[in-house]
């Protein structure tokens, strides 16, 4: 096996001694920092690399704590003047999950870069830590390699706030196949439910 096999395999064992020292020293040293910091390079070198990371110029990987639970909702003295359906202040859930938010605080600290993908590298009770590799369109390096260059199309800006990351696509319900995925087909539930619920007539009939 390669070095990255055996990583990989020590980081799938999260409950051995090794991992839950090296995981709780690491999460006393992300508390005392930033939300978003930058980091040199990637603690999980396997799982970046994956995820289309290179060490080479034009890549960067920022540090996103991200805070764990539930989101309330921001009414003044939680009063809702509304129906008794929406009333609740306490016990509701963002639409999407952690990761992405993880991804749009990037991309809003890094604003001249393209957010390629993420991915988990601690938490404790109070914060998710992920990190989020990016990508310089205006770099050289980035805009002569094929294998990465289409990041540069200005379509890519801000795949992160658009659901087009692999984070976004999973809140997005897109990650399901087969006949669990019909509500999705055309791309969205709201695209299906509008393309079967928009009467469409022919010119001459």
């Amino acid at each position: 096996m390669g070095a990255y096999k055996y990583l990989e395999e020590i980081w799938r064992k999260k409950q051995s001694d090794a991992l839950r020292f090296l995981l709780r020293v690491r999460a006393w040293e992300y508390r005392q920092g930033k939300k978003v910091q930058k980091v040199s390079r990637p603690t999980r070198t396997d799982k970046a690399h994956k995820l289309g990371y290179k060490a080479k110029q034009g890549y960067t990987v920022l540090r996103v704590a991200v805070r764990r639970g539930g989101r309330k909702r921001p009414n003044s003295k939680g009063i809702v003047f509304g129906k008794p359906k929406n009333q609740g202040i306490n016990q509701l859930k963002f639409a999407r999950n952690l990761r992405s938010v993880a991804e749009e605080r990037a991309g809003i600290h890094a604003m001249n870069l393209r957010v390629l993908n993420s991915y988990w590298i601690n938490q404790d009770a109070t914060y998710k830590y992920f990190e989020v590799i990016l990508v310089d369109p205006s770099h050289v390096a980035i805009r002569n390699d094929p294998r990465i260059n289409w990041i540069v199309n200005p379509v890519h800006k801000h795949r992160e706030r658009r659901g087009l990351t692999s984070a976004g696509k999973h809140h997005r319900g897109l990650r399901v196949k087969g006949h669990r995925a019909n509500n999705t087909i055309g791309g969205s539930h709201r695209a299906a439910w509008k393309r079967r619920n928009t009467k469409t007539m022919r010119r001459y009939r």
